[in-house]
């Protein structure tokens, strides 16, 4: 008699096997879901929801007769969430930078150029006010939340924002995009 989602997760722990079978069993469903919503995200977002999923098991609860796909679906649509949402924040820091929105060779090689120590975007950032430079780097290139750039800070939200908002107009303050 074949085992229930639910009987699957509860073995997963001593026996790895299960979660293989789970995998085996919910894949696809999970791969073509994401894959109707984010197409190039798709294979990316099906691992992770797997990697989350193992993670979690112990949190599973069993509210569809023993099928875990609306759980694991659950956590799809969450990832997903959160990937758009870095990509927005990618995108409108690239734009605020003056940096190419869809890079071909010679873009990346452009930005490769202004990003090097020596180049001109990297230099800005580092004659940056330390506080502003720190808080910047911590949400753009950590992509952490307000919340985690405060924490880490020592600071309220708000205060993390204005900062990283203070070096981002800084940088636009610069000159035309083209120099950056």
């Amino acid at each position: 008699m074949e085992r229930t989602d639910a009987e699957l997760i509860r073995a997963a722990g001593s026996d790895p096997a299960a979660f293989g079978e789970l995998y085996e069993r919910h894949a696809p469903a999970v791969f073509a879901w994401t894959a109707r919503r984010a197409s190039h995200l798709a294979a990316d977002l099906t691992a992770e929801t797997f990697a989350q999923a193992w993670l979690s098991r112990r949190r599973f609860r069993d509210r569809r007769g023993g099928s875990a796909l609306p759980w694991l679906l659950g956590i799809a649509q969450n990832l997903l969430r959160e990937s758009l949402r870095r990509d927005r924040v990618e995108w409108r820091a690239r734009q605020r930078l003056g940096l190419p929105l869809d890079l071909g060779e010679d873009e990346l090689e452009e930005v490769h150029e202004r990003l090097s120590p020596n180049g001109t975007v990297a230099a800005a950032i580092t004659a940056l006010p330390e506080h502003e430079r720190v808080a910047l780097e911590l949400r753009v290139a950590d992509e952490l939340t307000y919340a985690e750039v405060a924490r880490r800070l020592e600071i309220r939200p708000a205060a993390a924002r204005l900062r990283v908002s203070r070096a981002l107009r800084r940088l636009a303050l610069l000159g035309p995009k083209e120099e950056l």
